[in-house]
């Protein structure tokens, strides 16, 4: 299968660095946190910024406009600690810690599906399952990740402000995460070609 390992460089070489510094890096910073101060791996997000509740006004002092020109400006809500509460660290850590698993698990399967072409062929049922697979997690993982965020955010606004801000502010907190579903789609409507593919591929050989 050397043509097939042919087609799928660079891909595959980048993929599997990319996995590696990203692993790395993690593992470092953990490291790091635990004997080096002011280094603080994990902490997340403990900061919400309320977009949706912005205003405008020429006279905002901390800029000058032109005349005619007004400034946006947008209220984040911060804790007064830069710890937090135990409970504000962990909606924090919610916040960002699904996207960091979202996307090693991705570069994985991603590592995992091109190292099996590479060895096996690219027209296989291997790889259309690991095509498959790879698919559901961008298109179901992203929306899972995206709700995560979103519901954590909404809670930590609860826990530094109150009133009608706080009222579904997950909803607004929430943006589709248009990209990559769009990717999970596109990589099921490829697994199905490439398990078409295979079954005719055995059929050719079985006739041959």
């Amino acid at each position: 299968m050397s043509e097939d390992r042919k087609l799928l460089e660079p891909l595959t070489s980048i993929v599997s660095i990319a996995l590696r510094i990203l692993l790395g890096t993690l593992v470092a910073g953990f490291l790091l946190s635990l004997f080096v101060d002011g280094v603080h791996w994990g902490r997340g997000d403990m900061c919400v910024t309320a977009d949706w509740t912005g205003t405008s006004g020429s006279d905002f002092q901390p800029y000058e406009t032109l005349p005619g020109a007004g400034v946006n400006y947008t209220p984040t809500f911060c804790p007064v600690e830069a710890t937090g509460t135990n409970w504000q660290q962990f909606l924090g850590v919610m916040r960002t810690a699904p996207v960091t698993v979202l996307l090693i698990g991705g570069l994985y399967l991603l590592d995992r599906l091109l190292r099996l072409a590479a060895r096996e062929g690219v027209h296989t049922s291997g790889t259309a399952a690991r095509l498959r697979v790879l698919g559901w997690w961008l298109l179901l993982g992203s929306l899972v990740v995206e709700t995560v965020r979103a519901v954590a955010g909404g809670a930590l606004l609860a826990t530094l402000t109150e009133g009608d801000l706080v009222s579904l502010a997950w909803t607004q907190l929430w943006s589709a995460p248009y990209l990559a579903a769009l990717t999970g789609l596109g990589l099921l409507t490829f697994a199905r070609i490439v398990g078409a593919s295979a079954l005719l591929r055995d059929e050719l050989d079985a006739v041959v």
